[in-house]
Formats: structure tokens, C-alpha cells, sequence
């Protein structure tokens, strides 16, 4: 039986926001149906035009603003539209908090069947841009012309731009001479759908800490024209800069980075702090964009944590160690482990920089070297997960619980599957006590958030 929707493509239509989804879309119903439309505000009365519609919802864009929020905002970026960056910056701060705020909330009682948890306000930052640590600029060819900037929302379209207003000014003034001196000295730009030319990406790591920066040209293939004078007009533009790096990536694929660096000048690393962990950083490292919002992050796990100095810990998603290496003074021992080889490589350098005898790395999926551990006599009082957006798989969060620590903190980039794996762990025996949301990339929808949870 056809099922009746009450909108069509093309129709024009009146109502009210209610809401915003996980990607930064308003969301209302009409008639009953849900209807998403692009860059409103929750209780904004709009005109808008359906431009698609599916089975359960309906997608319409902006065609006038009746009844406007009071925190509505002109965005400060000229392109913010077109980019796929940043979904928020039409709307105050203030108002974004409050909204990844209620994300939260709505995400735990929803999927987690939470009512009544004490989510804190969100921890956000007194200056909300310029705040990136890494930026990534994909390269290409539009009309004969060489073009840098971001894709546009939902393709492979680059925008160009000149500057971004969520990364730093000497990270956008890297990418421009780049472009510049590819275009002067030869370097042709990357065509995705031949697969030919030769630079596909910059990317530009800053130390925010150490003022340190690295550049790094994504190649297709080993070739780069006039090598020599390239490097040096770089080096004469960015005293700061300490690595230049070339990475060699030959596939078809939506993934940066390849597998292989070639050293152009200068050092593999550059070093930057959070608190006063000292942290080698490469091409390929995981170290959290926000380094000034890292540090309010950790300082909250640092809090749940309740160290006296005599805890054992056991860092499950510890990446580069960043984490477990944050938290090695106040402890008596710190396990981390994880399962991409490279980066417990970097954990292991990160110990030994700073002088951590008393921190252990291993290489694995967690879910199997945390049982053998506690064969073994580790019996961790606290236990820290930081995992992708995905969330845990059920035997990872088995071996927690097989633990038995008495505090487990569970650092999360997707409300979604921490109220899903929150909800597992309390069947479990364990209470969750607070959350704590902690805004890292302000302008965008996404929110970090803290929840700590405590054994019955």
C-alpha cells in the first residue's frame, strides 16, 4: 500500500524547528512528517522549500526566516555555506553549547533509557576560533586552474578558499604559498578522477604550545619538480617550521595519508606539551585538534580519576598514550593498549621523553590483553576508554567489567554510542554518576563528553 506524504518535492511550506540533529540540521515536523532544513535555529518559524523526500522525512531548504531566534547570528566565514567545516557558526555560542548540551541528554534518555542524569553545562572556550592544531587541505584542478580548500558538504567538490577561520593564520598562509610555489615550480595538482598529477594534500601541524610547525605534501608517487628550490622558499617564509615531510600516497582512496614518508628538511617530529607531558608528534600521530580544550578534557578525567598516587590504570583506547601519559604522575602504575602498532610505537617514545618508568604499552585489541593482564596480577582501580565513534565492542566492555575497577571513565565523541555502551556497562553493575560535555570544535556539531561510572 503507497503510503501519503504530506509534501512533495517543490512545495512550499511553513513550520517550526523543534530540534537539530547529530549533523547540525534543523529538524521540525509538518503535518506529523519530520522535515530537515539546513542552518536554522530551534524555535525559528520558517518558509521552506522540499527539495527531497524519502519514506520517513523530507528535506527542504531555507527560503525565509518568520519568526527569527534572538541568537541568530551573521556567520564571520564568507563561504560557510558552501564548506562542510563548520554547521554552527549562524548561531551565538552560547546557543551552541546549550544545544550539544541537550544532545547529550537526548542521546542518554533516548537510546540509553537514562532519566535524571546529572550533564553538567558544556566546558567551552573564551575564544572559539583558530583553534585546530592539524589542518588538512585537500588540492586539485577546477577549470585548468590550480584550487585549495575544502570539499563541499556531501562531495568531493573543493571549495577554495583562503583562510579558514577554525585553524590558525600560519597554517592558511602555509597552504597558500604551497599552492603558490606548486603552481610556479611545476607541481601539477591532483586529478581524482583520472588519478593523475602529483599533489594531492597539505597538511600543517602547529605546536601550539612550541610554536613548532610541520608541512606535509600528499604526492601521488615519488615525483616532485624543483625539490630543492621548493624547500628553501619555504623555509625562508616559515622560520618556525621544523619538519617538512613527503608523503607518498598512490591510491584510489579518500584516505590522506599514505604509508610511506620521505624526510624533505629538518627533524620527523615536532614536540608540543598538554600540561606538562611533553609529546612527540608525526605525520601519521593521533593527537587530539584542540590542544587548549585537550588540556580542559583531561583535567576532567584527571578529576573522575581520584588519583592518590597509588591507583593502577589501564588506558584501553590509548593511542599515542596521550591519556595515560597525562595521568602517569598521580598513579603507582599506567597500562595502555592498543591495537595500530605505529602509534604504541609513539606511546613508548612519548614514556621515555618524559621519563615515565611505571607506564606500560602493548600492542592489541583490548578485549584480549586485558584479560591476560589480569591473569597476570593487574588489577586496575581505574579504567579509561576513549574509543572511536563507533564506540566498544561488547568484549572489550566484558573485560571491564571482568576487572571489576572501581571507577571506569568513558570519554566519548558520539552521544549516540556512549548512552548504547553506558547503558550495557550499568547492566553490568555499574552506575553512572555524571557526565561532563566538553566542547572541542566549536562552529561544528560535535561535542566530547566525560562520563564517569562506578561500580556498584
Amino acid at each position: 500500500m503507497k503510503i501519503k506524504r504530506p509534501v512533495e518535492t517543490g512545495q512550499v511550506i511553513v513550520y517550526e524547528i523543534t530540534g537539530i540533529a547529530h549533523n547540525g540540521v534543523g529538524v521540525g515536523k509538518y503535518q506529523g512528517f519530520t522535515v530537515f532544513t539546513p542552518y536554522t535555529v530551534p524555535g525559528e518559524r520558517i518558509k521552506a522549500e522540499i527539495i527531497q523526500v524519502k519514506k520517513n522525512y523530507a528535506v527542504a531548504k531555507m527560503l525565509d526566516v518568520e519568526n527569527g531566534h534572538s541568537q541568530r547570528v551573521n556567520p564571520s566565514c564568507p563561504i560557510f555555506k558552501e564548506c562542510g567545516g563548520c554547521q554552527l557558526q549562524h548561531i551565538s555560542y552560547e546557543t551552541q553549547l546549550a544545544l550539544k548540551r541537550q544532545q547529550v541528554v537526548d542521546n542518554l534518555e533516548r537510546i540509553g533509557g537514562f532519566k535524571n542524569v546529572l550533564v553538567h553545562p558544556v566546558l567551552g572556550m573564551k575564544e572559539p576560533w583558530r583553534y585546530r592544531n592539524k589542518v588538512q587541505v585537500p588540492i586539485g584542478i577546477q577549470n585548468g586552474r590550480t584550487v585549495a580548500g575544502f570539499y563541499r558538504a556531501g562531495s568531493h567538490e573543493i571549495i577554495e578558499m583562503d583562510q579558514c577561520l577554525i585553524q590558525p593564520e600560519e597554517s592558511d598562509q602555509a597552504v597558500r604559498l604551497v599552492k603558490q610555489l606548486a603552481d610556479q615550480l611545476g607541481i601539477t595538482p591532483y586529478d581524482e578522477k583520472k588519478h593523475q598529477g602529483i599533489l594531492r594534500h597539505v597538511m600543517v601541524r602547529t605546536g601550539i604550545h612550541t610554536q613548532e610547525m610541520m608541512i606535509v605534501l600528499v604526492t601521488n608517487g615519488e615525483s616532485l619538480p624543483n625539490k630543492k628550490e621548493f624547500i628553501q622558499r619555504l623555509h625562508n617564509s616559515f622560520p618556525q617550521m621544523r619538519s617538512l615531510i613527503q608523503n607518498i600516497n598512490t591510491k584510489r582512496t579518500n584516505v590522506i595519508l599514505g604509508e610511506k614518508n620521505k624526510l624533505l628538511w629538518g627533524e620527523p617530529v615536532i614536540y608540543d606539551h598538554i600540561g606538562s607531558v611533553r609529546y612527540a608528534i608525526s605525520p601519521h600521530s593521533f593527537f587530539q585538534i584542540n590542544p587548549v580544550q585537550t588540556e580542559v578534557l583531561y583535567e576532567q578525567v584527571r578529576k573522575y580519576a581520584a588519583l592518590t598516587g597509588e591507583e593502577v590504570i589501564i588506558d584501553a583506547y590509548c593511542g599515542i598514550g596521550t591519556i595515560a601519559l597525562y595521568l602517569a604522575e598521580g598513579a603507582s602504575q599506567v597500562y595502555g593498549v592498543e591495537i595500530v602498532p605505529e602509534a604504541i610505537r609513539d606511546a613508548k617514545v612519548n614514556a621515555e621523553i618524559n621519563g615515565y618508568t611505571h607506564v606500560h604499552f602493548e600492542v592489541g585489541a583490548a578485549e584480549k590483553v586485558m584479560p591476560r593482564w589480569l591473569e597476570e596480577g593487574v588489577y586496575p582501580d581505574v579504567v579509561i576508554v576513549d574509543p572511536p565513534r563507533k564506540g566498544c565492542q561488547p568484549e572489550l566492555l566484558d573485560a571491564i567489567t571482568g576487572m571489576k575497577p572501581k571507577r571506569l571513565i568513558y570519554v566519548s565523541c558520539n552521544p549516540a554510542t556512549l548512552a548504547r555502551d553506558v547503558k550495557y556497562l550499568q547492566e553490568q553493575g555499574y552506575y553512572l554518576q555524571e557526565v561532563q560535555p566538553v566542547d572541542m570544535f566549536p562552529q561544528t556539531m560535535h561535542v566530547e563528553s566525560v562520563a564517569l561510572l562506578t561500580l556498584r
